[in-house]
């Protein structure tokens, strides 16, 4: 749980009630002028009007030049950004001629793979030209190629299960599978903080759900007595089954899951685990096999695995790994499966290429490489932004770490601060995040440099202190300390 200060928390509360203030200050003078023109509605109820759109117009639009930057290169360690202007204060963006050479910040590239690789990009290719950009099917019709069955076949031994299937879309994943897994008469205990795709899918599955507090076991296990004691709603029936979803790394706390906690409880109450592993496969664990090989728990103890190739593997799409007879289930049944496109016959074969690199099938160790400096940079960073003074959220080894912002004015102030810096950020705000925990939310990749680390912390100490976001007292230098100590000999 993040424990906010005080000051902060008032602070940023009287931010966004003077901004929504002056919002309906402007919309009441905004339907006086409209009342007087003529309506082209006629006798349609407008789609978007008052409150629908309030947090829009009045609080979005006037920083949305820090969201949705265009880029004109791969996602590498440093990208081109193209320039954007506005003549009407923020309300539409132009792009220019003008790019910047920034340090990226903020791609899920954690091992490198988006931008070109010696070993993938010269058999991406090579299979754009066997095949094709798209099967242009879905995959029970004519869109299974022989490069998705060798996919899911290197999936499900990199995971460690018998069997997967695989998605084009990782977002699809979750929100198609869960109403497939479970409905009507089901439970579903749903980490507080999981993903947006999970609380869709779990919404249109049907099945009651139920939340427990962010990564807390013991409120699990609280939840999970309580509601097998009380069964389903009304007729208080057993439920026909129980599934408790939770992510590998929490996307936008950086956290790791208590796996091993969470995998006794459901044990002993006997409900099915889902795991998200959309950030943690292959960028944690001693070969990139996630939470389960990091944390040392059995893969045959997490019944159903899913995870992304959007991250570790600069590809697209997802996966659903689990016993044999879960996947041919759901080939027969998951419309994600039956009618949507598959999975382009180039992503298939960069994530085929991408997981023997980690195997060392390539016939190099660079993949060992890769894993090493993503934990050695994650680590590196986290810790030097600590000492100085920032809150930053996460565990060690997570390449994901937010750097707490609090007050609204401060994410335009942080994020533009740093482009013109040539430092490229992602920043995060309400709905993503609840309303007083904007953030800044930090990716590290194997692919930068300690050169490349060292200036970004110097840009964002040097903006830090400008915009006011160290919380905490900075830890003193080695050098300070050496003349403390000259001084009291």
């Amino acid at each position: 749980m993040i424990t906010i200060p005080y000051l902060t928390a008032l602070t940023t509360y009287f931010s966004y009630g003077l901004l929504f203030a002056f919002g309906q200050f402007r919309d009441f003078f905004r339907k006086i002028i409209d009342w007087w023109k003529a309506s082209n509605l006629q006798g349609y109820a407008p789609i978007c009007l008052g409150l629908e759109d309030f947090y829009v117009r009045r609080l979005y639009l006037r920083i949305q030049d820090c969201f949705g930057r265009p880029i004109a290169s791969a996602p590498d360690a440093w990208f081109d950004v193209i320039e954007r202007i506005s003549n009407d204060n923020n309300k539409t963006l132009k792009r220019t001629t003008k790019i910047s050479r920034c340090l990226n910040l903020g791609s899920y590239n954690y091992l490198g793979f988006a931008a070109a690789d010696e070993y993938c990009t010269p058999r991406a290719i090579e299979s754009l030209k066997k095949f094709s950009p798209s099967t242009c099917s879905a995959r029970v019709d004519g869109g299974t190629t022989t490069l998705h069955t060798e996919l899911e076949d290197y999936v499900a031994n990199f995971v460690g299960k018998p069997a997967a299937v695989v998605f084009g879309m990782g977002y699809v994943t979750n929100s198609a599978i869960l109403p497939v897994l479970i409905g009507k008469g089901g439970l579903i205990i749903s980490d507080s903080l999981n993903h947006n795709s999970i609380v869709n899918g779990a919404r249109g599955s049907g099945a009651t759900v139920r939340v427990f507090i962010h990564n807390t076991p013991s409120h699990l296990e609280k939840v999970l007595r309580e509601q097998i004691a009380e069964g389903q709603p009304r007729t208080h029936r057993p439920w026909k089954k129980i599934l408790v979803v939770v992510e590998g790394i929490y996307s936008m706390e950086g956290e790791l899951c208590k796996l091993p906690e969470i995998v006794a409880i459901c044990k002993k109450y006997k409900a099915y685990i889902y795991l998200d592993e959309a950030h943690s496969i292959g960028a944690v664990g001693k070969t990139g096999r996630g939470v389960c090989e990091l944390l040392g728990v059995d893969t045959a103890d997490v019944d159903i695995m899913m995870g992304t190739f959007t991250k570790s593997f600069g590809s697209c799409g997802g996966y659903i790994a689990g016993s044999k007879e879960l996947i041919q289930y759901l080939k027969y049944t998951c419309p994600a499966h039956l009618y949507a496109t598959s999975i382009s016959p180039p992503s298939a074969q960069q994530i085929i290429s991408a997981i023997k690199v980690l195997l060392g099938e390539d016939g190099s160790s660079r993949g060992a490489q890769k894993l090493a400096r993503i934990r050695e940079n994650s680590n590196f960073f986290r810790s030097e932004l600590q000492k100085m003074g920032f809150e930053v959220l996460g565990d060690n080894d997570s390449p994901v770490m937010p750097i707490m912002l609090y007050n609204p004015a401060k994410i335009p102030a942080f994020s533009r601060e740093c482009l013109k810096q040539n430092v490229a950020v992602v920043t995060v705000a309400f709905p993503a995040t609840p309303l007083l925990l904007a953030r800044a939310r930090i990716c590290i990749s194997a692919s930068h440099t300690r050169e490349d680390l060292l200036k970004a912390l110097e840009v964002i100490s040097r903006v830090g202190d400008l915009v006011g976001i160290k919380y905490f007292p900075a830890e003193p230098k080695k050098q300070q300390l050496e003349e403390g100590r000259v001084k009291l000999e």
